[in-house]
């Protein structure tokens, strides 16, 4: 469970913000949006292949 204090007069979107900062930190919606329906094994290698070769390329382009 995720708790985030809030001071008197402390501002409600600071919190908010902080709120989603923790929760994106723990990776709780990540999964809840992975589970949502099963992807093959073989399809989560190769989106990781692609994603690994196009990081690859823009930092072939920056130098």
């Amino acid at each position: 469970m995720i708790i985030v204090p809030v001071k008197e007069g402390d501002n409600i979107e600071r919190a908010l913000k902080k709120f989603k900062r923790k929760t994106e930190k723990t990776g709780v919606i990540k999964e809840l949006r992975s589970r949502q329906a099963f992807e093959k094994p073989s399809i989560t290698n190769r989106k990781k292949m692609m994603k690994a070769v196009y990081v690859q390329q823009l930092r072939t382009r920056e130098e």
